[in-house]
């Protein structure tokens, strides 16, 4: 009875290592496909609005954007243009929904979010081949 036992926990530990050990190879892949896109506040139209930048989440992978909010901003405008100035994608999205931005071209880019009170956030993010 107690060999049994014993037999049960050493094969929970070793299970228990395993899953460890492939949850941090896993996100250490996620790390290497694709990077977070910093955004930061760049027009407010009253003082007294809160920075909502922490709520918009980007993040690029490989030629698709994708963007998570993580609260209701209401109506919500992104446009992905390239940082010469040439529109690549302009929408209108609902929040808290998401969206995924395929760009077709390797280069250096800027994604502007315009919320319904008029507040603009932007991030500069770069697409390689």
């Amino acid at each position: 009875m107690i060999k049994l036992k014993q037999m049960i926990l050493t094969i929970c530990f070793v299970l228990f290592g395993a899953l460890c050990h492939a949850t941090g190879v896993t996100k250490t892949q996620n790390e290497k496909d694709g990077h977070q896109v910093s955004i930061e506040l760049t027009q407010s139209t009253s003082a007294s609005s809160s920075d909502k930048s922490n709520a918009i989440t980007p993040f690029i992978n490989g030629h698709v954007l994708v963007v998570s909010f993580n609260e209701n901003l209401g109506q919500v405008s992104v446009e992905v243009a390239t940082t010469s100035g040439a529109s690549v994608q302009c929408l209108s999205v609902l929040t808290p929904n998401g969206l995924q931005v395929y760009i077709p071209n390797a280069g250096d880019y800027v994604v502007t979010f315009t919320l319904s009170n008029g507040d603009v956030y932007s991030g500069e993010f770069t697409v390689t081949d």
